[in-house]
């Protein structure tokens, strides 16, 4: 025939080909799931006063805390760990989208809409930039070293 739906092998071959499509689709989310479910992202703040990592939901796994903050005030740690803390959930909003495009592509309504829902739940908008303690933020009795220590 010459391809109506009135022709069986034509339609038979229309669905084999959609079924292997979804089989594809199925497997390639599953890939991406799993390689989501894995990743981490790690920050360090300029200041070297805090290194965070955070899961693949977002959520404080890691913090390392240097002995520097032993000479600055704490709402400068505390700012210093909120600021990187942003930018390791921004890392890991980078890092889950190039993941949703290797396997899933970005052209599918699905694609799109996993990727719109990774940035709302991960991305923190541009993490401020932790400042530079000023010389009051440090407190008395600590000397104030220009010099970077290792830790």
């Amino acid at each position: 025939m010459d391809g109506n739906i009135l022709d069986p092998d034509g339609a038979r071959e229309r669905l084999a080909a959609w079924k292997g499509r979804i089989d594809k689709l199925a497997a390639d989310t599953q890939t991406m799931s799993d390689r989501l479910q894995q990743v981490r992202a790690t920050a360090s703040d300029p200041n070297g006063l805090a290194e965070v990592t955070v899961d693949s939901t977002g959520a404080l796994v890691g913090l390392q805390l240097t002995s520097r903050i032993q000479r600055v005030a704490p709402d400068v740690v505390a700012q210093a760990i909120m600021a990187t803390l942003g930018v390791a959930k921004n890392k890991l909003a980078d890092q889950s989208q190039e993941i949703i495009a290797d396997t899933v592509g970005t052209e599918s309504p699905a694609a799109r809409a996993i990727a719109d829902s990774v940035e709302r739940h991960l991305r923190t908008g541009p993490a401020p930039e932790p400042a530079a303690p000023d010389a009051e933020d440090y407190d008395e009795g600590y000397e104030i070293n220009t010099h970077r220590e290792r830790w």
